[in-house]
């Protein structure tokens, strides 16, 4: 992501910012009071420290725009040292540092401190309209998140999308994708039970139906990856143990070395269980997708395998 670089301080004096405009916010806070807030109005988000020099001028005159905006914008002040974590992840090399946020993604910003006329230009730019990302755009962005591990957030702007569209496949298969990362397995087998017939036809929403397949083909299995690893020891034409060996690596999240026992399988015996290695890895590479780059390396070792 494109993230955007400004300020932080203390509420202006005088207590001039209304509540309902300008925030203290938190780590704990973040998802609700700029994710999703900025929505629907975009959010300036101050990072700021009570050491910073820079951030005591910067914030009130950012604040006094602001309100100048008449709800036009809002504004959410981060204190990095009380949230080092969130800094740490939004990657803030110094402050002050402002992000300024609409549609649940970064779409512009600074750093360091700015006259009051830029600071004015910033927040009237925004309050006519950040660039406005497609749903396109902003389902990929939720993509991005979930890889990089926060699927809480990326399941907010997900159901964001479904807020507007209920039928876009994409944002209820990332949707799916982020309760599978947290576990809640039972609540994925609900909900695919009750979509309609053209959504669970849609290919992501199959994929995620797979990668359930798989998962509990892989729970089946748990905890049971040392012994096939000792009867492979002993026999290296244990097929069995080798293909339920890969569906242990695959439950543990070790999914290249999943996808390495299979190819091993299927170069040893091709045939073996009515061509269940093949079969298994396509399985595999349509849950991960056609993009993942363990699905792109293990296509291009397949298709040496099957013609060599």
């Amino acid at each position: 992501m494109d993230f955007i670089i400004g300020s932080g301080s203390k509420p202006a004096a005088g207590g001039a910012a209304p509540n309902d405009l300008i925030k203290e916010g938190s780590a704990a806070t973040f998802a609700a009071d700029v994710i999703e807030a900025s929505m629907t109005t975009p959010v300036i988000v101050d990072f700021w420290a009570t050491w910073c020099g820079p951030c005591k001028q910067l914030g009130p005159a950012l604040e006094k725009v602001v309100v100048e905006a008449r709800g036009a914008v809002r504004m959410v002040k981060i204190d990095i040292d009380k949230n080092q974590e969130l800094a740490a992840q939004l990657r803030i090399q110094s402050v002050p540092t402002v992000y300024a946020f609409a549609n649940g993604r970064p779409v512009d910003g600074f750093t360091g401190a700015q006259p009051e006329s830029q600071l004015r230009a910033f927040v009237q730019r925004l309050g006519k309209g950040a660039a406005q990302p497609s749903l396109t755009e902003i389902i990929d962005e939720a993509k991005a998140m979930l890889a990089q591990g926060d699927a809480e957030t990326a399941a907010q702007i997900f159901q964001q999308v479904l807020g507007e569209d209920p039928n876009n496949a994409p944002a209820m298969a990332g949707l799916l994708r982020c309760l599978m990362a947290v576990g809640d397995i039972a609540t994925v087998k609900q909900m695919l039970g009750q979509l309609p017939t053209d959504l669970v036809k849609n290919a992501e929403i199959a994929a995620v139906k797979t990668a359930l397949d798989l998962h509990e083909a892989a729970a089946a299995g748990a905890g049971q990856a040392a012994d096939l690893r000792r009867r492979l020891a002993g026999n290296a034409d244990d097929h069995q143990a080798r293909f339920d060996l890969a569906l242990a690596y695959y439950g543990s999240g070790e999914i290249e070395t999943a996808v390495d026992e299979l190819l091993e399988l299927f170069r040893r015996d091709r045939g073996w269980n009515q061509d269940g290695a093949r079969k298994q890895l396509l399985k595999i590479f349509e849950a991960l997708g056609g993009a993942h780059p363990v699905t792109l390396q293990g296509r291009r070792r397949l298709s040496t395998l099957l013609f060599s």
